[in-house]
């Protein structure tokens, strides 16, 4: 039987399957039993106070249901829950550790469309759990609940000033002030729509908004980090000097310069980095990146002496690694991007303000800034119907790889990947033309599909 838990979370079609009421009460009561054990819940116990949990959600219609039932699964097993209603996923994880709860719940699908939904957990201090940690939650659901009774029944509140609290936060982490900046905010009709307008607005910022009427139904629906199209035309319309968008649960973010270009994820660790370093905030001259970041980012890097460390897909394992090496920057091409000082996660507002933090702070554009870095075209090659299982041990496909890559030498790179969730292997080839890059795709696929057919 499949995991349950995918790399960020439980995910899939709301009231379908998967997603479920059930589900959602007894993924709670699970996470309660596993996540109130051990030495900090007899501590908190021996204080005289029940655990607590915040939990939270994206504004999607199913949002309601679901954090419904996790709220009365946590309070079955004598949690007592924080509701912060419809923040963003980085908020959760902020206030988990602002209010010392036990752990955290997010009810979100991300980047996702509308009719999906699903549900993260966060551990104390408000960092997202570990593989194992998520197994025992799966093992949990069909081992006894805890069920306490009179006094033991946990409580629901309101939890009032969670978005102030958080806004707060952000403004915290800001050094300079960021009047005269014209931005235009995209919140992708999603959890931050309410927050990230305000708060570049308190910094200082001329705000224009988009994307921020969320309905239940209309998250990044045509809006936010995967639709770009209309924050580019506002941002042109406007005169503003950057555009900022997010995604339907605000962890991402990604940019758009005065001209209407797109800065990706690795155009924007490029700036932070460089912005870091130079003021000698860059822990151990390194930044922590996927196997996906562009390898222009590392080319850039190179060239101003900061080291790459390189990581599998996903912003928890670049987190893992910050945490192993003591690294105070690192994030995906997607728009993951983790601040080890001022966040435990992805926080799409938090880089937005970081981004243009450093306009301000050195009077350039952000094209001007994002020219630091040169974009090698990349070509990504979905390979369907094939025995994703066997790539690794396949020393043909193995071949022809190695081959390419002697080929291509330092100016590009080869990277196969098998999904981890459906019979599909991701064929990747960067070059400094994209005409070979292309070929080499194709090349390459035709041999993963030739190799590795089920048919």
């Amino acid at each position: 039987m499949p995991r349950l838990f995918g790399t960020d979370g439980v995910r899939g079609l709301a009231n379908g399957e998967l997603i479920t009421a059930d589900l959602a009460l007894g993924l709670a009561q699970a996470a309660a039993n596993v996540l109130t054990k051990g030495r900090h819940a007899e501590h908190v116990r021996g204080e005289g106070r029940r655990p607590r949990a915040v939990l939270a959600r994206d504004p999607r219609v199913s949002g309601e249901f679901i954090s419904a039932a996790v709220a009365a699964g946590l309070a079955s097993s004598g949690i007592d829950v924080l509701d912060a209603g419809v923040i963003p996923t980085p908020a959760a994880a902020f206030l988990v550790a602002d209010v010392g709860a036990d752990f955290g719940v997010m009810v979100s699908a991300s980047h996702n469309p509308a009719p999906d939904n699903g549900i993260k957990f966060f551990a104390i201090g408000g960092v997202k759990l570990p593989d194992e940690v998520e197994d025992r939650i799966e093992a949990a659901l069909v081992q006894p609940k805890l069920a306490p009774t009179g006094d033991g029944v946990g409580r629901i509140r309101r939890f009032a000033d969670a978005e102030d609290r958080y806004l707060l936060h952000l403004l915290g982490t800001l050094d300079v002030r960021l009047d005269g900046i014209k931005v235009v905010i995209d919140a992708a009709n999603g959890a931050a729509a309410g927050v990230s307008p305000q708060v570049f607005a308190d910094a200082g910022a001329h705000v224009t908004v988009i994307g921020a009427d969320p309905d239940g139904l209309n998250i990044n629906d045509g809006v936010g980090s995967t639709h770009l199209e209309k924050l580019q035309a506002t941002v042109r319309l406007t005169g503003a000097h950057l555009g900022i968008a997010h995604d339907g649960d605000a962890d991402r973010c990604l940019a758009v310069d005065a001209d209407g270009n797109m800065i990706d994820g690795d155009q924007i660790m490029a700036v932070l980095a460089i912005a870091l370093q130079r003021r000698g905030k860059l822990a151990h001259d390194t930044l922590a990146v996927t196997t996906m970041s562009n390898l222009g980012l590392r080319v850039a890097m190179a060239e101003h002496g900061i080291e790459i460390v390189q990581t599998a897909v996903g912003d928890r394992y670049v987190l893992e690694a910050m945490n192993e090496r003591g690294l105070s920057l690192g994030g995906e091409q997607s728009g993951h991007i983790i601040f080890s000082e001022h966040a435990t996660t992805g926080d799409g507002i938090l880089t937005g303000l970081q981004l243009a933090a450093e306009m301000a702070r050195t009077g350039r554009s952000l094209a001007e800034l994002a020219s630091v870095m040169t974009v090698y075209p990349q070509v990504l090659v979905n390979v369907r119907g094939v025995d994703h299982h066997a790539l690794a041990g396949d020393e043909v496909i193995a071949d022809a790889v190695r081959g390419h890559e002697a080929a291509l030498g330092d100016d590009g790179r080869v990277l196969l990947r098998p999904s981890g969730t459906e019979p599909l292997v991701r064929v990747m080839v960067e070059a400094r033309d994209a005409e070979l890059a292309q070929s080499i795709a194709d090349d390459l696929a035709g041999i993963v599909g030739e190799r590795l057919s089920l048919s």
